[in-house]
C-alpha cells in the first residue's frame, strides 16, 4: 500500500483529511465544496419554471419581454463569469465570492418585488445584475481550487467543482422546486414562495464558506504588485492574443455546455406536450438525466488525471457527447409516445448524453495549465466566460436555426459544433504534470 502523501498543499495548508485527498478533493476547501453545492442549489431552483412564470406574472403578452430578460441576464453572467477569475487575481477569491453572494441576494429580493408589483423594468434591471452574483461565487472558488490544488489532482479537484456546480443547478434546484411549488399551494403563487425559499439557501452556502474555510490565499492578490487593477482586469483577452492556445480552449469550453442549454430550451414542448408526457415527468427527466452528469464529474476529473486530460476530453466528452445528444433526440422520438417504457427509455439515452458530457471537466486543468506562471487567474477568467458564454450560445443555436431548420436543426448545429471542437482540440495539448501516456510496446 502506498504511504500516505504527507505533501502540503500548494497554499502551505497540512492534509488533515487524508480521505478528501484521496478522492481528489482538496481537504482544507471541503467546507467550500458544501457551500457551493448550496449555493448552486438555490440558484438553480428556478431553472425550470422562471420564463412561464414571468409570463403568468406579467400577462400573456409577455413573452417577447421574458425573453429581452433572459437575454440580457446571460449577458451578465458571461461578463461576470470572466470578471470571476480576474478580480480572484486582484483581491483574492474570498472576497469576490463574498461581493457575488451580496449582489444575488439583494438583487434577488428587489427582482421578486418588482416582479410581484408589475413593474417590468425594474424586474429587467434588477434580474439582470442579479446575473453578476453565481459566475462571481462560483468561479472565483474555481479559482481558489487551481491555486490550492495539487497540479497532478487538478483534474479530480475540477470534477468535485462540477459534481456540486452542477449538483445545485439544475439538478437539487430543479428537485427543490418539484416539491415545493406544490406544497406551497402550486401556480404562480407556489413558485413565488419557492423563489423567496431560494434565498435561504444561498446564505447557507454563503456561511460554510465564509465560516468554516480558513486558507492563506483566501484574501491574497497573486497579481504582480506593479501591475494596474485595468491592466489585471484585461489580462484574459491579452493572454489569449499572446497564447492562442488559451483562445481554443475558451472555444472548446463555450461548446461544452451549449447543448444542455439549447435542450433545456426545445426539450420541455417536445417532452412534455408533443410526446405526451406532461411538465412533472419532464421536471422529473431533468433531475434524473442531468444527476448522471453530477455523479460522473469526479469520476471523469480522475480519469482524466490518469488518462490523460485531452484524451479523456476528446474521447469522452467531444466525441462521446455528440453522439449521446443524438441518442437522446432520436430515441424520444423512436419509442411510443406517453407510453411509460418509453419514457424510461429516453430517460437512459439522456442520461448518456449526461454522463459522456462529463468527460469535458480536464478542461478546467488544461486551460489553468496553458497559463503562464502567475497568469492561472487570466485563464480561468476565460474558462469562466466560456461557461457563461455557453449559457448564451445553446439558447443563440435555437433562435438562429429552429425557424428555418426546426428542433432537428438545431440538434444537428449543436453535433457539428462539437465536430468542429473535436478537430480543433490536439492545439490545446499540454505537458500533464506527473502524466505520462502509456507506450504501445513493440
Amino acid at each position: 500500500m502506498a504511504a500516505p502523501d504527507d505533501r502540503p498543499l500548494r497554499d502551505g495548508t497540512s492534509r488533515n483529511h487524508p480521505l478528501f485527498e484521496k478522492v481528489g478533493m482538496p481537504s482544507a476547501l471541503r467546507w467550500g465544496y458544501l457551500g457551493l453545492l448550496l449555493f448552486m442549489t438555490g440558484n438553480g431552483v428556478e431553472t425550470n419554471f422562471i420564463s412561464t412564470h414571468m409570463n403568468a406574472m406579467f400577462g400573456g403578452n409577455a413573452a417577447i419581454f421574458v425573453q429581452n430578460v433572459i437575454a440580457l441576464y446571460g449577458i451578465s453572467v458571461i461578463i461576470a463569469a470572466y470578471l470571476g477569475g480576474v478580480l480572484s487575481d486582484l483581491f483574492g477569491p474570498r472576497r469576490v465570492m463574498t461581493a457575488g453572494f451580496i449582489i444575488w441576494v439583494v438583487f434577488e429580493v428587489l427582482f421578486l418585488i418588482s416582479m410581484g408589483k408589475g413593474y417590468e423594468y425594474l424586474t429587467l434591471v434588477t434580474y439582470f445584475f442579479r446575473g453578476f452574483g453565481f459566475p462571481l461565487f462560483a468561479f472565483a472558488f474555481l479559482v481558489w481550487i487551481n491555486d490550492t490544488a495539487d497540479d497532478d489532482r487538478l483534474g479530480a479537484a475540477v470534477g468535485w467543482f462540477y459534481v456540486v456546480f452542477t449538483g445545485g443547478m439544475p439538478t437539487l434546484g430543479a428537485l427543490i422546486a418539484f416539491f415545493t411549488i406544490p406544497l406551497f399551494g402550486g401556480g404562480t403563487h407556489g413558485e413565488t414562495m419557492t423563489l423567496w425559499l431560494s434565498i435561504i439557501l444561498v446564505v447557507l452556502g454563503f456561511l460554510c464558506i465564509q465560516l468554516k474555510v480558513r486558507l492563506h490565499n483566501a484574501d491574497k492578490r497573486t497579481a504582480p504588485a506593479n501591475e494596474s487593477n485595468l491592466y489585471v482586469i484585461t489580462s484574459g483577452l491579452r493572454l489569449c492574443k499572446r497564447e492562442p492556445r488559451v483562445l481554443i480552449g475558451f472555444l472548446i469550453r463555450l461548446v461544452n455546455t451549449a447543448p444542455q442549454f439549447g435542450m433545456l430550451i426545445i426539450m420541455p414542448g417536445v417532452i412534455g406536450h408533443d410526446l405526451g408526457w406532461g411538465e412533472s415527468k419532464w421536471m422529473m427527466m431533468t433531475v434524473i438525466v442531468f444527476s448522471g452528469n453530477i455523479l460522473l464529474n469526479a469520476v471523469f476529473g480522475n480519469i482524466g488525471d490518469r488518462w490523460g486530460w485531452l484524451r479523456t476530453v476528446r474521447t469522452f466528452g467531444l466525441g462521446g457527447a455528440a453522439v449521446g445528444l443524438l441518442l437522446w433526440w432520436y430515441v424520444a422520438h423512436w419509442v411510443t409516445p406517453g407510453s411509460l417504457w418509453g419514457y424510461w427509455v429516453t430517460i437512459a439515452a439522456g442520461l448518456v448524453f449526461s454522463i459522456l458530457m462529463a468527460g469535458f471537466v480536464p478542461m478546467g486543468a488544461i486551460m489553468s495549465e496553458l497559463a503562464p506562471k502567475g497568469e492561472r487567474g487570466s485563464a480561468m477568467s476565460m474558462y469562466g466566460a466560456a461557461a457563461g458564454g455557453a449559457a448564451f450560445l445553446g439558447p443563440l443555436v435555437v433562435a438562429v436555426i429552429k425557424p428555418f431548420a426546426g428542433n432537428p436543426g438545431v440538434v444537428w448545429a449543436f453535433v457539428i459544433l462539437y465536430i468542429i471542437a473535436f478537430l480543433v482540440s490536439k492545439k490545446v495539448a499540454v505537458d500533464q504534470p506527473r502524466y505520462r501516456p502509456v507506450k504501445k510496446q513493440k
